[in-house]
């Protein structure tokens, strides 16, 4: 194992920090009394989704089949895939991941449930799902109430499939300008689920779970009386755009990105060897506007990282701002969005007080 630096630019993670994080989300469920099912597209990599369920989450919350596959491949056994399936391809290895591992699904139309409850039928088994609601980010998802019980009812026909509760994603927290209006979404998050849940089962249709997603809104909505599960995902690392929010402040963020000054044409220009192939060109999805430029330059806050080609950075300061790095110095630079930078590493460097103690491959990446 290499314990040197490697290369610029890389991905550096701060375990201890890590592993801070994810105690103190677990530390929430357990006094939340919700179950804790992480959403591992943050971080695709199975160490980390080991030491989430050995802090005591009950299982994962993955996006893609792929990630499914991989996380089952490294260790884990209950997982649910919060996502649609229409392709007959990717329903076959669901079902064939589900001879193994505990499996349920994402579902939001009767075309959907026919599909699966057909596969279901064929292959004499029955799968699990759960109805995804949209309570405010406008993707995917029946509306709650009316429409959720309609559909919830015609699910309960189908022998293939077992109705196991309803799960929401807030998205459109990131749009939120505000701590008070994180909050806000967070309450209304609960609340529309939790009564959509008491709905279907005035109908004396059984909902096990209510779960609701996002990290910035787990908190909020985990405390509404009727949640019983929260699927944060990006709370393992934190980034800018968290710290923009004020989920937390810049200190909690364990992820990073390493690049090197390598020139300085003019003054107020500094370019780094880290561009939109390592830090993404994410400013933040769903309407993100508490973000300014493309990441957080640890050490030289008065700094803001403007401008992005695929492998240099362009790093503009004030008159008067304060100290510059030098040519071949060396800056840790806070993502904007973590999830999409893990996305572009084949590993992550990880250190433990200061010092690179191992790597870990991002074995979903690209999944």
């Amino acid at each position: 194992m290499e314990r040197e630096r490697p290369d610029t630019p890389f991905v550096l993670l701060d375990r201890d920090k890590l592993e801070a994080n994810i105690a103190a989300m677990a530390a929430f469920s357990r006094a939340a009394g919700v179950a804790l099912r992480p959403h591992v597209k943050a971080h695709k990599t199975s160490e980390i989704a080991l030491k989430q369920l050995a802090a005591g989450a009950v299982g994962v919350t993955v996006t893609t089949l792929k990630e499914a596959e991989v996380m089952y491949g490294g260790g884990v056994k209950n997982i649910f895939l919060a996502c649609q399936l229409a392709d007959s391809g990717k329903i076959r290895r669901l079902f064939s991941l589900g001879e193994k591992a505990e499996v349920s699904v994402a579902l939001d139309s009767n075309e959907g449930a026919l599909l699966l409850a057909g596969a279901a039928k064929e292959r004499k088994r029955r799968l699990s799902v759960l109805l995804e609601v949209n309570t405010g980010l406008d993707r995917c998802g029946v509306l709650p109430g009316k429409e959720t019980l309609e559909l919830a009812r015609e699910v309960m026909k189908m022998p293939g499939l077992r109705l196991k509760g309803i799960f929401t994603h807030a998205g459109q927290v990131y749009g939120a300008s505000s701590p008070a209006e994180v909050s806000a979404i967070g309450r209304q998050e609960g609340e529309l689920m939790v009564k959509t849940a008491e709905i279907l089962r005035q109908a004396g249709i059984p909902v096990e779970v209510v779960s609701v997603g996002s990290t910035p809104t787990a908190c909020v909505a985990g405390m509404v009386k009727g949640v019983t599960e929260i699927r944060p995902g990006n709370y393992v690392f934190y980034d800018a755009i968290q710290v923009g929010l004020g989920v937390v402040p810049a200190q909690r963020c364990a992820l990073s990105v390493v690049a090197t000054v390598i020139s300085k044409p003019v003054p107020g220009r500094i370019v780094i060897d880290a561009g939109s192939k390592s830090l993404a060109l994410d400013r933040g999805a769903h309407g993100t506007t508490v973000v300014e430029g493309y990441g957080i330059i640890k050490k030289y806050p008065h700094l803001t990282l403007a401008r992005l080609s695929e492998e240099h950075g362009i790093i503009q300061s004030a008159p008067e701002g304060g100290r510059e790095p030098e040519i071949g110095e060396q800056l840790e630079i806070i993502p904007n969005h973590a999830c999409v930078v893990v996305n572009l590493a084949d590993h992550l460097v990880v250190a433990r007080d200061g010092e690179i103690v191992e790597r870990w491959q991002v074995k979903a990446r690209g999944h």
